[in-house]
């Protein structure tokens, strides 16, 4: 997924929050002010502030969500502890990923892309207001992400670009190869299939405002950077006290990686990706509207590979 739908994604949010506290009278004010947020991405603007640290909370509180590791043969395979699992993913992930195949875009042009490709599935759910849910913003968020969000394919995650010479991060260092470490994860376990094939289950650890390829959420997920920049996009947007970093929290804890590998080529046939995000945004102000409170959770879904629907549906088809 490219760098501007993600941030696409924060103006969504965005919008959630600016929309809640305004009221559904200032609707065409708050979609200025959500396209001004727009253009700022589109033109970098949004990426211009300091970086932010990313803290691992402590294990009490990010218990595991799949089986426990247990050291053991799969698959003809000897694992005997979680980095012997995060190296066999990383060598089934580099072959993966290191193929390429042409595909005709939605312009009709031929091009290289990914070879193993991916289909998303993006929603924006739990919308809460002073901790109250509200029917006519859940209604509203999912038709301004649909109007907003272009979908398209990608190689396996993290993933900027379907373009591998695209793939980068925000430093500009490639994303064709695994990051992801031993100590990284929650935990991981394997699991034999009977069939030549063996699935591996990855947890990351959980992370406030995770940056793509940065940290453990980020070199398991394409995570949405820095969400309190785009906050900060919106002009008419001020907090009631504290800064940015104080009151914009963008919990990434949850996840899982569920990949299933080909004992025999080494590569991946089958992954599913999925990132669970919780925002929770405090002291915001805007308008008359002073010191109020949001939260909401994101989850971003990517399945391999992908299905003949799905290249339709954006328009992108491999060639022969």
């Amino acid at each position: 997924m490219k760098r501007v739908i993600k941030a696409l994604i924060c103006i969504a949010l965005v919008f959630a929050l600016v929309f809640s506290l305004t009221g559904c009278a200032k609707v065409g004010y708050i979609w200025d002010m959500t396209m001004k947020g727009i253009s700022d991405v589109r033109s970098g603007e949004w990426n211009k502030t300091a970086d932010v640290t990313n803290t691992d909370v402590d294990s009490e509180d990010d218990p595991p969500v799949i089986d426990e590791f247990i050291a053991g043969n799969y698959g003809g395979i000897e694992f005997g502890s979680i980095d012997d699992v995060v190296k066999y993913y990383s060598d089934a992930y580099n072959k993966t990923k290191a193929k390429t195949a042409m595909y005709k875009n939605e312009d009709g042009e031929v091009v290289e892309m990914y070879a193993f490709a991916d289909q998303k599935e993006i929603t924006i759910t739990d919308i809460k207001v002073e901790g109250k849910s509200n029917a006519v913003l859940d209604k509203l968020v999912p038709q301004l992400l649909g109007a907003l969000y272009k979908p398209t394919i990608g190689g396996l995650q993290p993933c900027n670009a379907r373009e591998p010479e695209n793939d980068n991060d925000e430093k500009g260092e490639s994303l064709k190869t695994c990051r992801v470490q031993a100590e990284d994860l929650v935990t991981a376990s394997v699991k034999d299939n009977g069939d030549g094939t063996i699935t591996i289950s990855m947890q990351p650890k959980t992370v406030e405002m995770s940056r793509v390829g940065m940290d453990a959420q980020g070199r398991m997920f394409t995570s949405l950077n820095d969400l309190g920049a785009v906050v900060d996009a919106v002009d008419a947007f001020s907090w009631a006290s504290g800064t940015t970093e104080e009151n914009c929290k963008v919990k990434y804890k949850g996840g899982t990686a569920i990949v299933t590998i080909d004992t025999k080529s080494g590569e991946v046939v089958e992954a599913h990706y999925d990132m669970h995000v919780y925002v929770n945004i405090i002291h915001a102000s805007i308008a008359v509207v002073h010191d109020k409170s949001m939260s909401a959770v994101v989850d971003y879904r990517c399945d391999f590979p992908c299905s003949k629907e799905f290249y339709d549906k954006c328009n992108v088809h491999p060639v022969g």
